[in-house]
């Protein structure tokens, strides 16, 4: 059975970031989209819905930290896979890149075969992660029991 191509979306404001990463993740196999800022970003994600999000943090408009933040409040990009790559390499960077929800924070310069593994291995988990028992719904309560969350509308 045939999958469907994964979307991934690169932002970035270095134009060779955006070029590199772009044709390495499309010789794979992935529809790439890319935004050189965060309001593009976030356009471009609502516009694609990509499954995939490659963020800097240091962006013109808004910095990749406002646009996880943004997304990661909104339902349709709640389990969208989001990955930093940045040049900020301090410990407190990552720390709130991850508590953000970043899935992951990779600092650049990274070469690209690096960073092809680690967006194939991010796919392979969630390929593979049970699917488990339903999400029990009860009025505005949402519980997904695999996931350990519980949402409120």
């Amino acid at each position: 059975m045939e999958t469907a191509v994964k979307k991934i979306l690169i932002a970035d404001d270095e134009p060779d970031i955006l070029e590199i990463i772009g044709y390495n993740l499309t010789k794979e196999g992935y529809q790439v989209s890319t935004a050189k800022d965060g309001d593009d970003a976030i356009t471009k994600a609502k516009a694609v819905k990509p499954e995939l999000i490659i963020l800097d943090i240091m962006m013109p408009k808004k910095n990749g930290v406002e646009v996880c933040e943004i997304l990661r409040t909104q339902k349709d990009f709640k389990d969208t896979l989001i990955i930093f790559l940045t040049a900020l390499n301090d410990e407190s960077s990552h720390v709130k890149g991850l508590e953000t929800g970043a899935d992951d924070y990779i600092n650049k310069p990274i070469s690209p075969k690096v960073l092809l593994s680690k967006v194939n291995a991010l796919f392979r988990r969630i390929k593979t992660e049970p699917n488990g028992t339903a999400v029990i719904k009860a009025g505005n309560l949402e519980i997904d029991p695999v996931k350990f969350e519980v949402l409120i509308d």
